[in-house]
């Protein structure tokens, strides 16, 4: 389970609603829909960049997982869910331009070639 989620976050999340991307504020949290997986993201600033967290659950009864980054401006992050080989990933990107970050469904969704276990 850790694998595939771990594997998933560094692949390529839409989010369930609109398809243009969202402006969020500092700790801001923003919901995140992923199929078998919910969460949330939000950023805080520091002196690096902006940095970005992204908490994770199965929907079923288990442990979430979390994954950070510090982007620059002009930097994307893209957390994604597998899905059954041939079928594209569900993803978001999570982008920073200047003082603005943003949160959308990722525009080139991974294709699975395998199913992960």
């Amino acid at each position: 389970m850790m694998r595939t989620l771990v594997l998933a976050a560094t692949a390529a999340l839409p989010l369930i609603g609109s398809a243009h991307a969202e402006s969020v504020k500092p700790a801001q949290a923003k919901s995140l829909d992923l199929g078998p997986l919910a969460g949330v993201a939000y950023y805080t600033v520091e002196p690096r960049g902006h940095r970005v967290v992204v908490t994770l659950a199965p929907r079923a009864a288990a442990p979430a997982v979390r994954f950070e980054a510090v982007l620059a401006s002009g930097q994307s992050m893209t957390v994604s869910t597998p899905r059954q080989a041939g079928a594209a990933s569900r993803a978001v990107e999570i982008s920073r331009d200047g003082d603005t970050v943003s949160v959308r469904p990722a525009p080139d969704a991974v294709q699975e070639t395998a199913s992960l276990r």
